[in-house]
């Protein structure tokens, strides 16, 4: 996102505008950086699948639970995460999740059987259980509420850019590594991939600092207007307290919501180099190139979204607009048939649409959530949302082994979307409203 995007994503010129503009680049460009390196080493396991299976006689239902067993363990230990990260502060506890998580990423090499891949999948998502939650925690502090769409935007446009980065470094990895020192390629990208996560965790205790009053590097003047703009916005909202995160109904709803937008998001993250594959295509670099096309587009549709959704200070239906978007682009890619153009048409359609999605969401549960309530809240929901992570790779992999296609995956996935939309659409008030009435 370049400065000019950022001034006008920002809204209309204030005189703080330029604070704002500081903050972001000191912040969010590491985050990203981070969410990358995290996102790359949660779904390399989708490129992994196209050398991996075959080595191992893993059948698709195998790959399905393993892919997805990554979220049991991180459904477990979410919500607590996210409350020691609001006690003991971002810096050392985001440090510690990335370190870990790279560790097990690269054990990934030792995978021999389902049960050790089943075991490090789970240990995967034990570790990283905090970081996403967190970070939309840790933004909340820094930004106000009329700021955060474009500012999450710019930290969750990392998945599309992983996907786009990725899918062509993952395939160059399969192919030119593959059988180095006798090892096959997927080992390799297992190892090559989680190098970069550990280094990024030591970035994180070098440079990021847990709250704006500790920033050295704002004047006093600065400190003082960031922190009274989130205190005050925190002050209007009434549920602060750990059991009003149980206790909101609009917690619960937008966890359901947001597991029907997780089942899209990880369809795509998980399926598609072997859907591309199903349409023909053999070769895993050309499989990596073209799976950069939609998460180009999902980048865009990030962007375009929170832009629109901050300048119309209007959330629940820009979600559900985007999830109805991502339902159209799955069915259509399946009623596509054999046509390469056109299925990739549809699924970039269905990338834009679930990636548009994301940060705009997340702009909803700060307006009713604040301090110990909002470190709970935002965690609860990414975890139970997340569960779709499971569900998701599950579902398709137990069609595609029973049908021997993933379509019948992909409607399901497709009803999920709609579900979530007609949801927003139904309670959109509800969730507009920074308090309980």
């Amino acid at each position: 996102m370049t400065d000019t995007t950022l001034h006008a994503a920002l809204g209309a010129p204030t005189s703080d505008d330029a604070l704002y503009r500081k903050v972001f680049w000191r912040l969010v460009p590491l985050l990203f950086a981070c969410y990358i390196v995290a996102y790359l080493d949660r779904v390399n396991v989708g490129f992994a699948k196209l050398q991996m299976l075959a080595d191992l006689q893993f059948s698709e239902a195998v790959y399905g639970a393993g892919a997805g067993i990554f979220f049991i363990g991180y459904f477990i230990f979410e919500v607590p995460s996210n409350l020691i990260l609001n006690k003991v502060g971002a810096r050392r506890w985001i440090a510690r999740i990335m370190i870990s998580w790279g560790i097990v990423s690269a054990a990934m090499v030792f995978v021999n059987s389902a049960t050790s891949f089943y075991v490090l999948r789970f240990l995967l998502g034990a570790c990283e259980a905090g970081f996403y939650p967190g970070v939309i925690l840790y933004l909340a502090s820094w930004f106000p509420a009329a700021r955060r769409g474009a500012i999450l935007a710019g930290f969750i446009t990392a998945v599309p850019v992983a996907g786009m980065l990725g899918g062509p470094l993952s395939g160059a990895i399969l192919n030119g590594f593959h059988e180095l020192g006798g090892y096959a390629g997927w080992k390799w990208l297992f190892v090559i991939e989680a190098i970069p996560s550990v280094i990024a965790g030591f970035c994180v205790l070098a440079f990021l600092k847990d709250s704006p009053e500790k920033a050295s590097w704002l004047s006093p003047s600065e400190r003082h207007t960031i922190a009274h703009a989130v205190r005050s916005e925190a002050a209007r909202v009434h549920s602060h307290k750990i059991s009003a995160a149980f206790s909101e109904p609009r917690v619960w709803l937008l966890s359901l919501i947001y597991f029907g937008v997780v089942m899209g998001s990880y369809g795509i993250g998980f399926w598609l180099p072997s859907l591309i594959a199903a349409l023909g295509v053999k070769d895993a670099l050309q499989i990596g190139l073209w799976s950069a096309l939609p998460n180009a587009a999902g980048i865009v549709g990030m962007i375009a979204f929170a832009r629109s959704s901050d300048r119309r200070r209007e959330r629940p239906l820009h979600v559900a607009f985007a999830c109805l978007l991502g339902a159209t682009g799955l069915v259509g890619s399946v009623l596509s048939g054999s046509s390469v153009p056109l299925a990739m048409a549809f699924l970039t359609l269905a990338t834009f649409g679930i990636y548009a999605a994301l940060p705009v969401f997340w702009t909803i549960p700060p307006r009713f959530l604040a301090g110990a309530a909002s470190a709970a809240g935002i965690a609860l929901i990414n975890s139970i949302g997340n569960l779709a992570g499971f569900v998701s790779p599950s579902i398709v992999g137990w069609i595609k082994q029973t049908t021997g296609s993933a379509n019948n995956g992909l409607y399901v996935i497709g009803v999920c979307l709609v579900t979530a939309a007609l949801l927003l659409a139904v309670f959109r008030k509800r969730l507009s409203t920074p308090t309980a009435s």
